[in-house]
């Protein structure tokens, strides 16, 4: 009987042994990059008035779901504070990375990555560039000297990915107006004009918020998602 106990307990410990090998050997095995990152192939048609914070995620989300993209998206937009409700940062709001974008090619490895502030080329710098940037199926956008050009991205943030704050309306009115306001932008092809016009989420102010505006100074309603 003892000999017997000791037998199925060498049994009992071996497949626990093998299977734990196993599980460990997969927990081993690097997972295959999926897209988590892309630029809208089109605006909402509608300026900036996205439908707050909420319409322009279920927007990220139908886009990536139209390519067969799984996961939870969120878009890269700040929120200023209301009487109701704290501030809202993009940096906040989109994971922790790595990101890839259509192509499976890295864009930024983690959140401070993706906020280095020096152009692409100098050695220091994430790797968001007018090839990388790519919609959610895999096409490239007009930048500067394309006819039209389309490189201004809403943001409503700083270099830093925080909510920028002005003297007046930095997000298009939390991303609700069409008309008066203005909203922050980035370049996507790290280039143009304004205070920063190599960075891809903080270049210059918009014209307005209306669609005829952001189009009028080299954008088109167009905003970055990423999954979180």
């Amino acid at each position: 009987m003892t000999k017997r106990i000791l037998c199925l307990l060498t049994v009992v410990s071996f497949a626990a042994s093998c299977g734990g090998g196993d599980e460990e050997s997969a927990a081993d095995e690097p997972l295959e990059p999926m897209m988590s990152f892309f630029l809208t192939s089109a605006g909402l048609g509608d300026g900036a008035a996205l439908g707050g914070l909420e319409g322009a995620d279920a927007y990220c989300q139908s886009l990536a779901a139209a390519v067969g993209a799984g996961g939870t998206w969120h878009a890269y937009l700040s929120a200023a504070a209301t009487a109701d409700a704290a501030a809202v940062n993009a940096r906040d709001r989109i994971g922790t990375g790595p990101w890839y974008n259509q192509a499976l090619v890295e864009v930024a490895s983690d959140i401070d990555n993706l906020h280095l502030t020096m152009a692409p080329g100098t050695g220091a710098s994430n790797n968001l560039t007018k090839e990388t940037v790519l919609n959610e199926r895999g096409g490239m956008t007009n930048g500067r000297g394309d006819d039209p050009n389309r490189h201004d991205i809403l943001t409503g943030s700083n270099l830093d990915g925080t909510v920028t704050v002005g003297d007046g309306d930095t997000t298009c009115n939390n991303w609700t107006s069409n008309g008066e306001g203005s909203a922050s932008v980035g370049h996507f092809d790290r280039n143009g004009g304004g205070a920063n016009p190599d960075s891809w989420n903080f270049a210059h102010a918009s014209r307005g918020c209306g669609q005829e505006d952001l189009q009028g100074t080299g954008g088109d309603g167009l905003f970055y998602c990423f999954s979180i």
